[in-house]
């Protein structure tokens, strides 16, 4: 959950001011705003852009065109809540939309959490849309990852090892009842990512970052893996869109 190279100026111009979009096409609404860090929701949207749901994708937040309301939310398809920095102060900006984006996929939408993302689907603190909760992957017992700076992770991503962008996600503990599908696990066993139900909606959450494109990592100075995890978060997606 640390500071990415800020691609906002461009990233705004993605959509024109006012433009509507197309009678049937999906709406995606990133969150953009004191909750999360520069470039964390660029890459997501670019990553959204990238799919083959054609979403609109739309910025919300204190300071975007769209606020992150209930009325947003009710014309939106999917919400995606990218990587930031602390929980607890993540969740203070934003524990007044609980009630609205628990509304919003209890009704139907779709979630979609990415490291502090992840997180803020748990609940102490959280929107309480997981079966479970989350914690610290470093403070797992059998960690691979022992710092809470950039580094690179090891997953098995539907039984297939892969490298990834990391930096201080989180793990999910899930009830074991819960009728839960994991996408991915780290090497100790714990969940990285998983897909849930809530309500009449569905959950995605991952701890480590698939939407990194190659300059995370070389600014980070770490190796840049092949290939990046972009299918990896393209997978994720398509999971969270399934009915």
């Amino acid at each position: 959950m640390t500071s990415r190279p800020d691609r906002s100026g461009s990233a705004r111009t993605a959509r024109v001011p006012g433009q509507q979009r197309r009678s049937g096409q999906p709406s995606a609404l990133v969150y953009r705003g004191p909750a999360s860090l520069p470039g964390c929701p660029e890459a997501v949207a670019a990553l959204l852009r990238s799919s083959p749901w054609d979403f609109d994708v739309r910025y919300v937040g204190p300071k975007e065109e769209i606020s992150l309301s209930p009325r947003a939310l009710a014309g939106a398809t999917l919400y995606a809540q990218p990587g930031g920095d602390d929980l607890d102060d993540g969740y203070r900006h934003l524990r007044r939309h609980r009630a609205a984006i628990r509304h919003f996929v209890r009704s139907g939408g779709r979630y979609l959490g990415f490291c502090l993302g992840g997180y803020l689907a748990g609940a102490t603190p959280g929107f309480g849309l997981l079966p479970g909760d989350t914690d610290q992957y470093i403070a797992s017992v059998g960690a691979g990852v022992d710092t809470a700076g950039d580094t690179l992770v090891s997953v098995l991503w539907r039984n297939r090892p892969r490298t990834l962008y990391f930096q201080d996600g989180p793990y999910f503990l899930i009830r074991p009842d819960a009728e839960s599908t994991v996408v991915a696990t780290y090497p100790n066993g714990t969940i990285a990512a998983l897909v849930t139900g809530f309500g009449s909606g569905r959950v995605g959450v991952v701890g480590p970052h698939p939407e990194a494109t190659e300059d995370w990592y070389r600014d980070a100075g770490l190796p840049v893996p092949a290939p990046l995890g972009l299918d990896l978060g393209l997978d994720l997606l398509e999971a969270v869109m399934s009915s």
